[in-house]
This record gives structure tokens, C-alpha cells and sequence, in this order.
């Protein structure tokens, strides 16, 4: 059989006669759906996406359409995947409309997709798609061309409202906020903290389900990303420059460029520091500066009335302290290079980015547990419990505990299970967890019985 052949698209125009394309999805937008003028009722749909065959050659399309076409159609392919586009439509760009709310290709055409003719299909061919996947490590401007993360905050307001390359790596990724608008749409909100060899913490916001699909696959403190097109403006709330994700942006991960090649290998020096660890954050307060106390109760009810990060201490019982299950329960094992949660078994990093994955596995050990605590008015589940929060907890490092015994570890154990301790905790709302919130211990220790004392007898007022 004869291999199927496609058009460049760099060859695309309107009097094309063999309209079928093949290559690598960089960008996507949300469905978007309105009422059908033609059928009271009833439903259409248009969404977009950006695909690529060429380091400078791509172009973007436009899929329009009944709503239940569009929706399984869109659900069909995501951002990175190897796709095939057939019998499409050929029409001149908007130089005005198009540039201003899709990403800028260097193509005079784009793509229209119709649903009694058009198709996009998986290219289930591996060849190609071994030769087209690299494309994606391929910024779609000049890799030159971008604003460090110093810059954009000494420019200030100045660049208020403007679109703008962005370098970074990322730092941390929350957890996605959900919410439902006044006109009863839902929507969706993820916040990616950024940084770079000029600043610490930058925020990057996704709106778009796509968007934050792509960055919820990505591992921080070992990603680098080449913004295209990110919108700037002023966060007057925070008092900052935040960076956010549109239908013109364009995300290139782990960029095969030198710029970024010098990017990872400062964060993988700070990462191996120990200067990004999760715990050591700027934004997780001081212990010391924490003082409101909640009761269990009180901090499930904060959690539903706002879904902002929220700190606090509370006078609860450890009742759930795994320290005598199995050691890989207890402690986790991180390649040395990148990070990644390893095991023992394993001869190298099963991290295809990390930088020693050619190298035999070097790791790192911390305890990683999952705690409940409880009081009076309830219980709060699977809290975090990580170093180097639990080697003072438990006065005790990953080695030392290793050369416990069995009876030396439930020693350990029943000197804080079902005691009431004074416990800070960082709080998460999250909606995908039992309690609606995820939670992380910052301090615990065994809580001073004349503060219990204090403590007790403000409830009772």
C-alpha cells in the first residue's frame, strides 16, 4: 500500500485540491457554543486549534458546527497530539480579526472545518509522528525573542494590556478553582507560579480548560516553558504583574533551545539546593506569624466560603500516623538530578527529561506521609506530613528512622497518635478531595497542657 501524502502546510491556499494535512497540535481553545438562528432550540458550536509540520510552518483552523459535533470532535485530540486533517475549507486570514484573537502564524490562510465534510483523525502512523512530535519543543517565535520575568516587573504598568514572550520555568502549580458564572456557565481558574534567574515568584493564570490541561501534565522545578503571546496586566488585588494564558497564547514545553537549555539547568541547581522545596516557600507563612486557631469544623466551613489558600493552628489528636506500615510508605525515594519519585529497584530515572537519565540512579529520601486529625467537632483527612516539617516533628532524619525497629517506630508512633497536639496547617480548598480541602502540616508538636487549658475555655464563652 502506498503511503498517504499530504499537502505542507506551507503549500496550503485557497485553490487547493488535495486538502489533507498532518502534524502536531500546538494550541486549542474551548468549545464555545451559541443559539442556533436557523433552529429555535437548538445549539452550535465553533472552537479552535494551531497545527504544526515545520520548525516556521504552521496555521490555525476553525471547527464550526452543531453542538453535539463539535463537543466530540473536540474531545477527539488535545494539545500535543499527532493529528490528521482532512477535506477542509481554504479561506484568506482577518489580518485585523484573526491576529487579534488567535495566535499569529505565519501563514496568509487558515482552516475552516466543517461538519459535513471535515475530519480530524489520530495519525496512527509512528514514523511520522517520531518526526513530527519534536516539533513541539519548537517555539513558534524567535527563542531571542522574550521578556525575563525581571523585566516585565521593573516595566511595570507600562506593559499593562500587553502581549508579550515569556521564559520561565515553573515553580509550583495549584490546584484548579472551579466556579459558575451569574449566567450559569461554569468555568474553571489553575494559577502556575513561575520563576527565573531575575525573580522567585511570578504568576501565570489559565482560564481555558485546554490550557490547564496542557500544565496539569507538566512536573514543576524540572519544566521549562516558552510563553508566546501571554497577556500582561496589573493584579491590583496582589499588587503585581501576573502573566495570563489567551486564545492568542501559544505554550512550548521544555523549548530545544539554548536560552532555555541555560533556564533548566539553573532551576535544576537551586531544585538540588533545596531552595524550591515546597515546604521552604515565601508564600507558605512563617509559623510565627501564623495565630488564628479553628477548630476542625471551622476550618472544613472556611474552606467552603472561599477558595483561597488560608493558614491556621489547630488544637487537635494525630489519629491516623502510619510510622509502622512499610518504609515505602513512610519514605519517599526522589532521583538526585530531577526529582522525580523513583524506587529502589530501578537502575536509572524513568524521568524522560531528567538530565541523568543515562547516568546509574542517585537518590534523595524524605518522609512523605498522609495524617488525619481530629477533634471535638470532626476529622480532617490524608494531610501532608513531609520533610523537612517531620524530621522536626519526630526529631529524627529519613536515615535514622531507617535504622529503627519495628518496636522503636510504634514507639514513635503512640508518642503522638491520639495525643492532642498544636498543629499549623496550610489549607487548600479543593473540591476533588473527601473533606473539600487539602491540607498541609507546617509545624506539630505535643501541645502545652496550660494552652490546651486557654484554648478549651474560649469555646466554652
Amino acid at each position: 500500500m502506498a503511503a498517504p501524502s499530504y499537502v505542507d502546510i506551507s503549500e496550503v491556499h485557497p485553490n487547493i485540491t488535495h486538502s489533507r494535512v498532518v502534524g502536531v497540535i500546538i494550541g486549542k481553545t474551548d468549545v464555545r457554543t451559541f443559539p442556533d438562528r436557523k433552529k429555535i432550540g437548538s445549539e452550535r458550536g465553533t472552537f479552535g486549534f494551531t497545527i504544526k509540520d515545520a520548525p516556521e510552518s504552521f496555521i490555525n483552523a476553525a471547527a464550526w458546527g452543531s453542538d453535539g459535533y463539535i463537543n466530540v470532535l473536540s474531545n477527539s485530540f488535545s494539545i500535543g497530539d499527532c493529528v490528521i486533517v482532512e477535506n477542509f475549507l481554504v479561506v484568506s486570514k482577518d489580518p485585523e480579526k484573526d491576529d487579534r484573537f488567535c495566535p499569529a502564524t505565519p501563514s496568509f490562510y487558515k482552516l475552516l472545518m466543517s461538519e459535513a465534510h471535515s475530519q480530524v483523525s489520530l495519525c496512527a502512523d509512528m514514523d511520522t509522528v517520531d518526526r513530527m512530535l519534536p516539533l513541539l519543543h519548537h517555539p513558534v517565535k524567535d527563542p531571542r525573542d522574550f521578556y525575563s520575568l525581571g523585566d516585565i516587573e521593573a516595566n511595570g504598568q507600562s506593559l499593562d494590556g500587553s502581549f508579550i514572550n515569556i521564559l520561565a520555568a515553573i515553580r509550583s502549580i495549584a490546584e484548579p478553582k472551579f466556579f459558575t458564572t451569574s449566567d450559569k456557565r461554569k468555568g474553571q481558574r489553575l494559577e502556575v507560579k513561575l520563576f527565573d534567574e531575575t525573580v522567585s515568584f511570578f504568576s501565570l493564570v489559565c482560564w481555558d480548560r485546554e490550557a490547564i490541561q496542557l500544565i496539569q501534565t507538566l512536573i514543576p522545578k524540572q519544566t521549562v516553558l516558552f510563553i508566546a503571546d501571554a497577556k500582561i496586566g496589573f493584579d491590583s488585588f496582589r499588587k503585581c504583574m501576573a502573566a495570563t494564558v489567551t486564545s492568542k497564547t501559544i505554550i512550548t514545553v521544555n523549548p530545544d533551545t539554548k536560552e532555555a537549555g541555560q533556564l533548566f539547568s539553573y532551576a535544576k541547581g537551586l531544585s538540588e539546593s533545596g531552595a524550591l522545596e515546597e515546604d521552604d516557600r515565601p508564600e507558605d507563612m512563617d509559623v510565627d506569624s501564623i495565630t488564628d486557631v479553628y477548630t476542625v469544623e471551622q476550618l472544613k466551613l472556611k474552606a467552603q466560603e472561599s477558595s483561597d489558600v488560608f493558614f491556621g493552628i489547630t488544637y487537635s489528636f494525630i489519629s491516623r500516623l502510619d510510622l509502622d506500615s512499610s518504609l515505602s510508605k513512610v519514605i519517599w525515594l526522589n532521583c538526585s538530578e530531577c526529582k522525580f519519585q523513583v524506587t529502589e529497584d530501578l537502575q536509572s530515572c524513568t524521568n524522560e527529561l531528567c538530565p541523568g537519565r543515562d547516568q546509574a540512579l542517585s537518590c534523595t529520601k524524605r518522609f512523605n506521609l498522609l495524617v488525619d486529625i481530629t477533634d471535638h467537632t470532626g476529622t480532617l483527612r490524608l494531610f501532608s506530613l513531609r520533610s523537612p516539617v517531620a524530621e522536626k516533628t519526630f526529631n529524627c532524619t529519613t536515615e535514622e528512622f531507617e535504622g529503627l525497629t519495628d518496636a522503636q517506630r510504634t514507639t514513635m508512633k503512640w508518642k503522638f497518635l491520639l495525643e492532642r497536639c498544636k498543629i499549623y496547617v496550610k489549607i487548600l480548598p479543593s473540591p476533588k478531595m473527601r473533606d473539600g480541602i487539602k491540607g498541609s502540616i507546617l509545624s506539630c508538636s505535643l501541645a502545652d497542657s496550660g494552652e490546651v487549658k486557654q484554648y478549651m475555655s474560649t469555646l466554652l464563652l
